[in-house]
């Protein structure tokens, strides 16, 4: 690499990850704000939270790396502008294209960590995702019964006056309500959790049960000593746990196994998501050519970039929505997929030629001199 292609690469690098850490980490924040009931809700710890919560940031890091190399492309190229490096390598021979060498190898490099991130990496992290996600589901019970609150679990309504050494649980009171046919509430003066390979158990002691059933007027009290209440639909002892497409790996997207029932109810979204991995990569190259063709032309100081700024985040916004659109509809329209390979070989093609033509991208003549004639008649009509 020459001084400059280092200089450069460097300078939009640097750019990127900063902007690549701010945008993921405020992201992050947003999203990890909506899981604050893990510690809340599920008496959780803060490891366990930020774990949890973490395990999110690759795939928003993969989303956010194209524009964060957008945004950092665009500084760099003003940066130099505004410094009249463009039009000083201008003038010292160096081809457009060979300007463009440098912002090429930074986008090969975070082509490279999108990659990772899109085949690998994120597929991993929502697969521990999912896994502690059903380990936590299948601690649920111990965690979520907090003394004098009253704890739902959907139609299931559960308080605990207190705990006592040794896992024993006082004073517990459960409303159940999963039965559309009748609703349970029981009195128990203690109880205990226990989970073994049949589920898990409230097992209570010295309590009373009142079952209301809707076709009865009366309910039926029944005085217990030791009774066995089923909770194992809230707590999996061995949860089975069903990974989604985007859970999946590489592999299994290439060659899903031919008697998977997650394949077989919906085949189009193994193939919509394997096509999206392989996207992700692209956008970068996309943007990165896109940014160039409307802001790496030489121009002076005095010259306006704010059309050109415009326009490039026009035309970004409607190829990042448009690959969207494409990659929701390639689940039942397998043509979408060709649409969108179709439309990035068209937008890169198209920047290339601007870039190689040193096509400046500038406010129309016509249109200006019509806005000022349109506004000195105002003006005109309005002084008189």
């Amino acid at each position: 690499m020459s001084v400059i292609d280092r200089y450069i690469s460097r300078t939009v690098l640097w750019a990127f990850l900063i902007i690549l850490l701010a945008l993921t980490g405020i992201i992050w924040m947003t999203q990890a704000l909506r899981g604050i009931d893990l510690m809340t809700g599920q008496g959780q710890s803060i490891l366990v939270f930020l774990g949890i919560t973490g395990l999110a940031i690759p795939v928003l890091a993969m989303i956010i790396a194209p524009i964060a190399l957008l945004i950092s492309a665009m500084h760099s190229l003003n940066r130099l502008a505004t410094d009249s490096e463009i039009i000083v390598l201008n003038a010292a021979g160096i081809s457009p294209w060979r300007f463009l060498r440098p912002f090429l190898l930074a986008t090969a490099v975070v082509s490279v960590l999108v990659a990772t991130l899109s085949i690998y990496l994120g597929p991993e992290c929502l697969r521990a995702l999912r896994r502690w996600q059903a380990q936590i589901g299948a601690d649920v019970l111990t965690n979520i019964l907090r003394p004098g609150e009253f704890s739902r679990l959907g139609a299931l309504t559960i308080r605990i006056q207190g705990r006592q050494p040794g896992g024993l649980l006082v004073g517990i009171f459960i409303d159940d309500q999963r039965n559309p046919a009748e609703r349970i509430n029981i009195l128990a003066e203690r109880g205990r959790v226990q989970k073994n390979e049949r589920g898990s158990f409230l097992v209570l002691e010295d309590g009373n049960l009142q079952r209301f059933e809707t076709a009865k007027r009366d309910p039926a009290l029944v005085a217990f000593k030791s009774y066995a209440f089923d909770l194992s639909q809230f707590s999996n002892v061995n949860p089975i746990i069903a990974y989604g497409a985007r859970e999946r790996t590489f592999g299994e997207l290439i060659s899903p196994p031919v008697n998977d029932p997650i394949f077989k109810k919906n085949p189009g979204e193994f193939r919509s998501e394997f096509h999206d991995r392989l996207f992700a990569p692209l956008y970068p190259l996309v943007f990165m050519l896109m940014a160039f063709a409307a802001l790496g032309a030489p121009r002076t100081t005095r010259q306006n970039r704010n059309y050109a700024i415009g326009v490039l985040l026009l035309a970004i916004l409607a190829t990042r929505i448009a690959g969207f659109g494409l990659s929701t509809v390639s689940v039942s329209f397998p043509a979408g997929i060709l649409i969108q390979y179709l439309l990035l070989m068209l937008v890169s093609a198209l920047s290339l030629v601007m870039i190689l033509r040193g096509v400046v991208l500038d406010f129309p003549v016509g249109l200006a001199d019509f806005g000022r004639r349109l506004f000195s008649r105002v003006a005109a009509l309005r002084a008189g």
